[in-house]
């Protein structure tokens, strides 16, 4: 939007320390909340961490986090310079040189946007809070950017002024305050900040829309970003009401961990349908998929499928059809693991090529004999094949055809860690534990929980 000075009806309140203050305190945050800024050296954040400075007597806990993509020449000097900042105002700030990965698939502002709120997400643990300088043009740029995207309510509803985030929360308290405000601010306190010339380029669609769309729109309509803001806040109120009735929908179709009833599903008009595999995806942390994609997963619960096992997939996640359900599952979470991990069971194991988490709870008469297992085992990936005796039956029976009887899909047999000791195979996943392993009665064990994505319902 335009910079200028010039007062404008019903125009924002001046930015100062105080005024944010005033912010912080609406958002339910106080002195004892540990603050984290995110440092990039431009005006907004800049103003934003000058501003907490002046609260420091207050006592408020801050620090700063800078983030370097390494995708300009400069970033090292922009470190350097955030650095420099923050000494002079005695705040700490923690630096971390990053790696964008996936420009190819999401393009280089929305896999940069992913690499650092990745980041920024190590660095927030439970009880603290991440502040963001996003303002009101921010959000007006945001909420234009999703209308010619054709975004529901959900997108429209742009950004929060706080939410949930990782461990901790995300507040972003500049943004009922405009660009000018902050600009005068900056200019009043004699702030030096980064242009970062990236901005300049119109062939980004958020630049598009602030250099070339927006000065337009706030010459014919002044306040609009305000308005806008407001519409925003409206999309939220909705958005939340159809969050709440998919919640309930979900509740009613749920079919066991992580999928959800066909005959339920489909029992509900269109648009809940719709509404609740939205809210089923997003609450794995996943994002939905475009609208062409949601109508063919409806398009495959309505009719019945060409092969067993029909799927759907887009970048983040698939949908699998299975017998009366619909199942989803999400992709690995990172590169694949070695043939071979050792575990000691008294902490968790993270198992990349599977996207889960395996961890044992001590029992009685339950689970893995400790007796009889030692202080470490070995976490194998199925190669096929394997066999297991299981507790009161007299011979070993293939994987195979355990899963079969229990009735496993295919795609989840795939993602049963298996646990070794030694050489002698001794837990499926937690669904079995082979003989002579199995707990007796009253002899202590550890109960095995394997935490998966696909798990979630």
């Amino acid at each position: 939007m335009k910079n200028t000075d010039a007062a404008r009806p019903g125009a924002a309140p001046a930015f100062s320390s105080e005024a944010l203050a005033a912010v912080l305190r609406r958002l339910d945050l106080t002195p004892a909340t540990p603050l984290k800024i995110a440092y990039s050296g431009g005006l907004d954040s800049h103003v934003l961490l000058h501003a907490l400075s002046r609260l420091r007597d207050d006592g408020w806990r801050l620090s700063a986090l800078h983030v370097d993509h390494g995708l300009q020449p400069a970033a090292g000097a922009w470190a350097r310079h955030c650095e420099q900042v923050c000494r002079e105002l005695a705040l700490p700030i923690t630096i971390e040189r990053i790696e964008v990965r996936g420009i190819r698939e999401h393009g280089l502002e929305a896999a940069a946007r992913r690499a650092r709120y990745a980041c920024l997400a190590r660095h927030v643990g439970p009880g603290e809070v991440l502040l963001t300088a996003h303002h009101q043009d921010d959000q007006a740029e945001t909420l234009l950017l999703q209308l010619l995207r054709g975004s529901g309510v959900h997108g429209l509803a742009a950004m929060p002024a706080i939410a949930a985030f990782t461990a901790g929360r995300h507040a972003r308290p500049l943004l009922e305050f405009p660009r000018r405000a902050l600009l005068a601010y900056a200019t009043a306190a004699g702030l030096k900040w980064i242009e970062d010339d990236s901005n300049r380029d119109d062939r980004l669609a958020r630049n598009f829309i602030r250099n070339r769309l927006t000065p337009v729109i706030e010459e014919r309509w002044p306040g609009a970003a305000r308005r806008l803001g407001r519409s925003a806040r409206h999309a939220a109120e909705a958005a939340a009401l159809l969050d709440e009735i998919a919640r309930a929908d979900l509740r009613d179709c749920a079919a066991g961990a992580g999928a959800v009833s066909l005959p339920a599903l489909l029992r509900l008009a269109p648009a809940r349908q719709r509404n609740l595999i939205r809210l089923w995806i997003r609450a794995r942390g996943l994002r939905p998929p475009a609208e062409i994609v949601l109508e063919q997963i409806l398009e495959q619960a309505r009719r019945t499928p060409r092969t067993r096992h029909a799927a759907v997939r887009w970048p983040e996640a698939e949908i699998r059809r299975y017998r009366d359900t619909l199942v989803l599952l999400a992709p690995p979470a990172g590169p694949e693991s070695p043939l071979a991990l050792p575990w000691d069971p008294a902490a968790p194991l993270d198992i990349p090529a599977l996207g889960a988490r395996l961890r044992a709870v001590p029992a009685v008469g339950a689970g893995l004999a400790r007796a009889r297992i030692g202080p470490t085992l070995t976490v194998r990936l199925r190669r096929g094949g394997e066999s297991c005796r299981l507790p009161g039956r007299e011979h070993h029976h293939k994987l195979k055809k355990l899963f079969q009887e229990a009735g496993v899909p295919p795609w989840e047999r795939r993602r049963l860690p298996l646990i070794y000791v030694n050489d002698d195979l001794a837990a499926i996943g937690d669904r079995w534990v082979c003989e002579p392993y199995a707990a007796r009665a009253d002899e202590p064990g550890l109960v095995l929980i394997l935490e998966t994505a696909a798990r979630g319902a």
